[in-house]
């Protein structure tokens, strides 16, 4: 799994990207013509403390990472949690993301690489 670690490419993908909303998540996509995916999580100091924040981290890469072969390739991926995030499960987290993906058309449930 790879990251998007600079503020540009988390810009480019704001900027350039559609984006998907949902109550605990927003997901902004763009193409990276790299052929494989990589994906960056945003969760702001309004979601909680460190200790609340990286967990959610935790979450949503994790959700990403069971899921990975089942995405398109050739993607960037920003997400971004809401507030709402803050008391949600593992399963509420997972449910979003996936939720969101399928909205972008990015997910495919019968994939199995």
């Amino acid at each position: 799994m790879e990251s998007l670690k600079k503020t540009e490419q988390f810009r480019n993908c704001y900027s350039t990207g559609k984006s998907y909303v949902n109550r605990y998540l927003v997901l902004y996509v763009c193409g990276n013509g790299l052929g494989r995916n990589r994906i960056g999580i945003s969760v702001s100091k309004k979601v909680g403390n460190s200790v609340v924040r990286h967990r959610i981290t935790r979450l949503i890469r994790e959700s990403y990472r069971l899921h990975e072969q089942m995405f398109n390739s050739g993607l960037d991926m920003a997400v971004v949690a809401r507030q709402a995030a803050r008391d949600a499960d593992y399963h509420r987290i997972e449910y979003a993301l996936l939720q969101l993906a399928g909205k972008a058309g990015i997910y495919d449930k019968k994939r199995h690489d």
